[in-house]
Formats: C-alpha cells, structure tokens, sequence
C-alpha cells in the first residue's frame, strides 16, 4: 500500500502547531509582538486555514487574540511570571524528587545521553543558549515523565509547560546562564542515579530559583 497520500489538513495544522511553538519559545518573537497570519502562512508554505487552527490552539499558552486587532506573543507582568515560576519550582520539584524513587538504569543512561547531546549544540557551547527544540529534547519534560505521575504531567505539561518553555529560553539566553543552569542539570542527574530524593529535589528547586533570578536581572 502507497504512503504518498495528501497530507491532511488536520496534519498540516499540527506541524504549524510545532514550528509555532519552537519559534516563540525559541526567541524568534519577541513578548507582545504581534503575529501576521499572512506572513507565518507563506513562510510555512500553507494555507491560512490550518495556521489559524494552530493559533487556537496556542490561544491561552503561548499567544492571546485582541478582538479585531489580531494575535499577539503573550506578555506576562512580573508578578504573573513570580507566580509561574513559583508553581514551576513546586511542581518539577516534585516531579524530580519521584524520578529519584522511579527512574530504573535505562532512564538514567537516556538522561545522559539527553545532556551529552545537549553539550553538542554550538549555542551552549559558545554560552549563547541553552535551547531544547523539542518536548522529546527538553531535560525537563523528561524529568516530568520520569516521575511517573499522570496528574502531574497533566497539570505541567497542559497547563503551564509552553510559557514556561518560553521563559526558560529568555532566562539561558542571559549572559553566563546557559552553561551553569547545564551543570545544574548534571547535578540533578547524579541525585536521581543516586537514588536520592532529597537531593533531587533541592538540586531542582535551585536551578529554577536561579534560572528565575537570572531572568529577573536582565529585566
């Protein structure tokens, strides 16, 4: 049987989804810029329709829609952000702390392998950045799933996981970031090879507060 099948919109709008997701977080648009329907549909090659599906979907997470204006990056106030991140340190705390309890030896050598591929990229090299692409390259959505807890992914991943994505970005993106929150990561590593539930959850709750920090400084 043949694979060379039209492409259905439905898959269409699902790739923009992608692609609008790794732009934004990525830095690509900056906070409260305002994104021209027009223009994303010609540099993606498609159609408007399955574009403005995408966006729908983002609505809430990563862009908001001003009635008859058009769609725009979020912008979150500070004290919105303080909130983000505080939920953000409770909840990857936790989740750090059960893959300490949960991970077997086979996550613990995919962690590994996760940051040795990290360490590859040429923006963490240069200490320029410290960008993970995709739900399936983010140490942190990793952690998450190591866990072992449905509801927490759920409330991470459904709820808060593409702002902070965002966030995180513009936080390694400060100058010096990029390669200590890359070290934090090892730290967090070896406490969950090790076993240690305690220690994973303080290294987790340190890297955030200092991930915050840093984004708080270059305000």
């Amino acid at each position: 049987m043949t694979v060379l099948m039209p492409i259905a919109t439905s898959s269409l709008a699902e790739i923009a989804f992608t692609k609008l997701v790794e732009a934004i977080s990525g830095g690509e648009f900056e906070p409260g810029q305002k994104l021209s329907e027009a223009e994303l549909a010609r540099r993606f090659g498609i159609s408007r329709g399955p574009l403005r599906e995408a966006l729908q979907r983002l609505e809430g997470r990563l862009v908001t829609r001003r009635a008859r204006v058009g769609v725009f990056v979020i912008d979150l106030p500070p004290d919105a952000i303080d909130d983000l991140f505080s939920v953000r340190e409770a909840l990857e705390g936790m989740a750090a702390r059960l893959a300490a309890q949960n991970a077997r030896k086979r996550d613990i050598k995919a962690l590994r392998g996760l940051l040795a591929k990290h360490a590859e990229d040429p923006a963490l090299a240069s200490g320029e950045s410290y960008r993970q692409s995709s739900a399936d390259d983010d140490f942190h959505a990793t952690i998450v799933k190591l866990s072992r807890n449905v509801r927490l992914e759920t409330l991470l991943f459904d709820q808060i996981y593409y702002q902070l994505r965002l966030y995180r970005y513009r936080s390694s993106a400060r100058e010096g970031r990029a390669r200590t929150a890359f070290k934090e990561h090892g730290a967090i590593v070896d406490a969950i090879a090790g076993g240690d539930p305690d220690g994973a959850e303080a290294a987790m709750r340190t890297h955030i507060r200092n991930a915050y920090a840093s984004l708080s400084d270059g305000a």
